[in-house]
């Protein structure tokens, strides 16, 4: 959409052979697309510096800057860097080229940074509402998924104990909860 309205795309990508097919379909749906391929692998701080050069050095100014890319359910792994992975690359790649590139685009009337996250945070809430209403699905042994110690619930704590507390960095961690005595 943004070629077919006249915009120079960069298609800033961790893997060049998808990057370059994605690039050759907008080019085919938007003869006379203006659109690039660009390496760039959000989990290395290294590849953000080099790809934010490479940007700088063939543009001016940039109007828009999408930040869409992620990873999800990985291994615990570390970056080149040493933070966790999903960390690294969701959240620390996506500031530092934000960062790197805030010049280009402040002095812009009107330009915009969107970032685009995924609803995996609902499925946290989805368990959680499960395990906390009782309703769960029931297994073709005729089990149910639902634990078997009794829970209470409110809307920060759920599941005999332990709860969702803020904490920063992160948004949320589990912690254990102080129990009463009965």
């Amino acid at each position: 959409m943004l070629a077919a309205r006249g915009a120079s795309v960069v298609l800033a990508v961790r893997n060049l052979d998808k990057g370059k097919d994605a690039a050759g379909r907008i080019s085919a749906a938007t003869p006379g697309a203006d659109v690039s391929v660009q390496s760039l692998d959000l989990s290395s701080l290294d590849s953000v510096r080099a790809a934010a050069e490479e940007l700088r050095a063939g543009h001016d100014k940039i109007d828009l800057l999408v930040n869409n890319a992620g990873v999800m359910y990985t291994p615990l792994s570390r970056t080149a860097d040493g933070f966790e992975l999903q960390f690294g690359t969701n959240h620390l790649g996506h500031f530092a080229l934000t960062g790197l590139l805030l010049d280009l685009l402040l002095p812009v009337a009107g330009s915009r940074i969107v970032t685009i996250s995924s609803v995996g945070h609902r499925i946290l809430a989805k368990i959680i509402s499960t395990i906390c209403n009782g309703s769960a699905a029931t297994t073709g042994s005729g089990r149910t998924d639902r634990p078997s110690w009794p829970t209470s619930c409110s809307p920060t704590s759920c599941s005999a104990g332990w709860r969702l507390a803020p904490r920063r960095p992160s948004p949320w961690r589990r912690t254990r909860a102080s129990r009463t005595p009965s």
